[in-house]
């Protein structure tokens, strides 16, 4: 049992697709040779990534594969057999195409398969070699790779090869061993190429085990794809010098997949490019450029930033300008873009809109920003809320998409529409709205801050959506390309996270009456609510409640989200009460019940209550149903199922002793109606009979 070392050596892989070729490269030769029997229960797989390079090692491989026992189908017997029981020709031709022409009727056993009889062959099949097992894992995962883009190349011996880019060498060392495959035109061996520029010459690996010190040591590359992430995000932080680093992950992956040895040098740019909006320069040098932009401690940027370099030296200068120099047309650019850009105000820009097309079924997009005005202005009244702030923000809302800025950097959209109009000067709300109408933009984003902005983000989220669907275009498997789902998560965020007493379908409506000129809609209501709850019951199993939890409070069909935490919380904790189980089954039988009687129940009848378990039931309820009620209407759900747990006793008491379905008409009646006064109060929270087993 030795380390098994496979490398590939190409020319420059795409960053963005590197890790995801690592990890497909690796997993499938480590599931072929798994499936296969080489490896052990201890064998562990470490994954190597560079920009050069794919490569894996794996402990514990042995290099033999062992002996298999194999079962195979001959044939039926009825087709095997003659009528006296000798073997058909059929047999013989199937025995000898299967590579076994001298076996017996004997060597084989009779066993059914559905209604057929059939002659098996068992035979032991001896273990592979670890070379022909590598040969065959390394073909699978070179034809399986997850390629973005193929590159047809050839090779100095003539031989056209097609791969993701070219490839000049391959390793594969068993321990000391190489073992011999090939691929791609090459064949295995232990030498590989170390830092393209600070090591001269081939380096040569002497044991798989030691391929990544080496590498790091003679070759100045860090071979694993995280150690590189984890060694530049410390020196990033150490060149800081106690200001932030800007480092979004997707920046950080796509560096770390640009170099194989990272050393972090800091750049400056003249700080009169600080008078630009700071979100256009950190998005210009992150997007074009790479480099991490520096902010200090309030968040304003510096006019200083770090690049991540692939070269080491005692004479930086070089590098460093040369960055420097690069950075400066593109933060001129930015400066540009935004001054011209303030030279008209938003709303000149708002005729440019009508040219702009949304969908050839809903119009252009001045037609849509006119319906989420409307819409908007809706919302602002059931929020009670200044509807003049809501109408002018929803109109200057999108007016930054014709802006130059957002022409180069659509990131910016929004952004930029609340920095031009607060130069127009236009209310803060209203200037706000442009950024905040777009929240949330993804799961964990942060909500829209001010009620305008509340406002016109519903407005936004629920036209798209109620328009989108009712021409038609509604979600399918795994395809959304209008980012439905995500409006519907953003709208259940907005109503719980910000507790707004709105009803869905009172919004809904209204964008329904907005859109019904339209011929080519057709009012979704009927499935935009199942879709928005199946949301909703994702993102409350997401936050940590139970499915029957989720389940007690959304059969109930809830209009508003904005007490749907609380209701869950008072679940939850009524759930963990002794009385719960007891309470919980009761429910459901009363359920049951109701479901199955056809009685009209009325107003319960105290003076029909003949069992003493009916009457103290009835009791009780009376006794404990103004304080359940009381804290009901004040939002205290857990207050109220934890009175209600009162009644446990009497709930068993009646089933125990009361016979529901009484062949007296008048006492049958009476006592539905006591159920149903009882089922009431019970569900007045959540639908508790969704808790029992």
């Amino acid at each position: 049992m030795k380390t098994l070392l496979v490398e590939l050596l190409t020319e420059e892989l795409p960053p963005k697709a590197l890790t995801r070729l690592a990890e497909a490269f690796a997993g499938t030769i480590e599931e072929e040779l798994k499936q296969e029997g080489f490896l052990s229960a201890g064998s562990t797989k470490t994954v190597f990534a560079t920009p050069r390079r794919l490569a894996l090692t794996i402990s514990e491989v042995s290099d033999t594969s062992p002996d298999k026992s194999i079962r195979l189908k001959v044939l039926p017997v009825s087709i095997a057999l003659d009528a006296e029981g000798n073997p058909t020709i059929p047999l013989r031709k199937k025995l000898a195409a299967m590579g076994f022409p001298d076996i017996g009727i004997a060597d084989m056993e009779k066993a059914m398969e559905g209604k057929t009889e059939n002659f098996f062959y068992t035979y032991t099949a001896p273990g592979n070699t670890l070379a022909s097992g590598l040969q065959a894992a390394l073909e699978k995962a070179i034809r399986n790779l997850p390629i973005p883009k193929m590159m047809t190349y050839q090779r100095p011996d003539g031989e056209t090869v097609e791969f993701v880019r070219p490839a000049h060498g391959l390793m594969a060392l068993y321990g000391q061993d190489v073992i011999p495959v090939a691929i791609l035109g090459l064949t295995a061996g232990r030498v590989t190429q170390g830092h393209r520029f600070m090591t001269p010459g081939e380096i040569t690996i002497p044991e798989a085990a030691a391929y990544s010190t080496v590498l790091e040591g003679s070759g100045h590359v860090i071979a694993g794809f995280q150690d590189r992430k984890d060694k530049i995000r410390a020196v990033l932080h150490d060149k800081a010098q106690g200001d932030q680093v800007l480092m979004p992950d997707m920046l950080l992956d796509e560096v770390t997949a640009l170099v194989e040895w990272p050393v972090v040098y800091e750049c400056h740019f003249e700080p009169v490019f600080l008078g630009v909006p700071q979100e256009c320069l950190i998005l210009t040098m992150q997007t074009n450029q790479k480099y991490f932009a520096l902010t200090d401690t309030a968040g304003r940027l510096r006019s200083r930033f770090l690049i991540v370099s692939n070269m080491e030296t005692n004479h930086p200068e070089r590098i460093i300008s040369g960055n420097e120099r690069v950075i400066r047309p593109r933060l001129s650019d930015a400066r540009f873009f935004f001054e011209q850009d303030q030279k008209k105000t938003l709303e000149e820009r708002l005729p440019g809109l009508t040219h702009v097309v949304y969908h050839n079924k809903l119009g252009t997009l001045a037609q849509r920003m006119a319906r989420v005005r409307i819409l908007a202005v809706s919302i602002a009244n059931m929020m009670q809320i200044d509807t003049a702030l809501v109408e002018r923000g929803a109109l200057l809302a999108k007016a930054d998409l014709l802006t130059e800025m957002v022409g180069e950097f659509p990131e910016l959209q929004g952004i930029m529409g609340t920095y031009y109009a607060r130069h127009d000067g236009e209310p803060e709300e209203v200037a706000l709205a442009a950024t905040e109408h777009y929240l949330p933009r993804f799961a964990g984003d942060k909500l829209p801050g001010t009620p305008t902005g509340t406002a016109i983000a519903l407005a936004d989220k629920l036209e798209a959506l109620t328009g989108i669907w009712g021409i038609g275009l509604q979600p399918t498997g795994d395809r959304d390309p209008f980012a439905l789902r995500r409006h519907a998560f953003g709208i259940l965020r907005i109503l719980i996270e910000k507790k707004l007493p709105l009803s869905l379908r009172a919004m809904l409506f209204s964008a329904v009456g907005i859109l019904a000129p339209n011929a080519s809609f057709k009012d979704p209501t009927s499935e935009l609510i199942p879709f928005i709850m199946d949301r909703l019951r994702g993102l409350l199993r997401d936050r940590g409640h139970r499915p029957d939890e989720i389940e007690a409070v959304l059969t109930q069909n809830p209009d508003r989200f904005d007490n749907i935490l609380d209701r869950l919380d008072a679940v939850k904790a009524f759930a963990a009460l002794p009385e719960a189980e007891s309470l919980a089954a009761a429910n459901k039988r009363i359920t049951n019940i109701l479901k199955k009687s056809d009685v009209r129940a009325g107003m319960v009848q105290p003076n029909l209550l003949q069992e003493t378990s009916e009457q103290k039931l009835y009791q009780s309820m009376s006794t404990i149903k103004p304080d359940a009620s009381q804290m009901f209407v004040q939002g205290d759900y857990t207050g109220t199922l934890k009175v209600l747990a009162q009644l446990r006793d009497d709930v068993d008491a009646f089933f125990t002793h009361v016979l529901v379905m009484a062949d007296d008409q008048r006492l049958r009646n009476n006592r539905i109606a006591l159920l149903t006064e009882l089922h009431t109060m019970m569900n007045q929270v959540a639908d508790i009979s969704k808790l029992a087993a």
